[in-house]
């Protein structure tokens, strides 16, 4: 779906009220690495990460960003409900984000983590462009890209001082991390296998299996982290979302966890959902108690 067609249906998704014809502002699409991306095995679309920018009305006061990582088990992407619909429901709270295409099967570790490092450091880097704040840098992400975003929780740097690109000196540390029924962890049984295959390959070193297993790299520097499963969810089982959960607990992570008894796997924004479709309220509130938005 294109992008500008799947922002516009989220007024028929949203409630009314949420957003207004006159706060859409037409997405833009920017490369990543424009002269080509490391480790790329070929020149076309697939081969060549972006984000698209999804901007609130230019009369907001834009202050928070957040980058997007729709799921699709890392051999597809889910770009309407998990990218464009959640874009509006961002830009409806004044919040500028950034969908990300990263690259996927059969590329594997590290390719996919780069790509979401490298759009957190575009995000920084590109602050005052964008009308942002470079310290209300959040990600986001939904199942496949729920384990991409809880390894941009757990796997950050500084950023490079040195380099000769302004991108690669900025820090690719989110300040806040928001995990949709996310997979967490690559150890059987819990994990989703298709998922843990197109990342890790059909038989993955144990030591590569517990570095992508993101419950196992929680410090006392991984940011506030938001999560919600459901109790209904036979894809990805709730228990990677309260894997998480322990290990922040254990790291004094501040964060929320929300397990909901119905709604299945993908549900995105879960409009249709009573009680799962609370998830994004809370989620706002948890924004707004953090101040990351207003």
């Amino acid at each position: 779906m294109k992008p500008l067609l799947a922002f516009l249906l989220t007024l028929l998704v949203l409630p009314a009220g949420m957003i207004r014809a006159e706060d859409l502002v037409t997405p833009k699409t920017v490369e990543l690495w424009p002269d080509g991306a490391p480790a790329a095995e070929g020149d076309g679309p697939a081969d060549r990460p972006t984000i698209t920018v999804y901007q609130p009305s230019v009369r907001y006061d834009k202050k928070c960003a957040v980058v997007v990582c729709p799921g699709g088990g890392y051999g597809g992407h889910a770009m309407g409900h998990e990218g464009a619909e959640i874009a509006g429901w961002l830009n409806s709270n004044r919040v500028t984000a950034f969908v990300l295409k990263y690259r996927l099967a059969p590329y594997k570790h590290p390719v996919p983590m780069h790509d979401v490092q490298r759009a957190i450091r575009h995000v920084r880097a590109n602050a005052k462009e964008y009308g942002i704040d470079p310290n209300k840098i959040g990600v986001l992400g939904f199942s496949a890209g729920g384990h991409l975003a809880s390894t941009a929780v757990t796997h950050f740097d500084d950023g490079d001082a040195d380099a000769e690109d302004a991108v690669d000196q900025q820090s690719c540390r989110p300040d806040f991390g928001i995990l949709c029924y996310p997979v967490i962890t690559m150890k059987t049984p819990t994990t989703h296998g298709g998922s843990r295959k197109n990342l890790l390959g059909t038989d993955p070193p144990e030591d590569l299996v517990e570095l992508m297993s993101n419950e196992l790299q929680v410090t006392e520097k991984t940011p506030p982290t938001f999560l919600f499963h459901t109790f209904e969810d036979t894809a990805v089982p709730p228990l990677n979302s309260v894997l998480f959960y322990q290990a922040m607990i254990e790291h004094n992570v501040p964060g929320e966890l929300h397990i909901f008894q119905k709604g299945r796997h993908g549900v995105g924004l879960g409009r249709q959902i009573p009680a799962t479709n609370a998830w994004s309220t809370l989620a706002e509130n948890w924004m707004r108690s953090n101040d990351w938005i207003e």
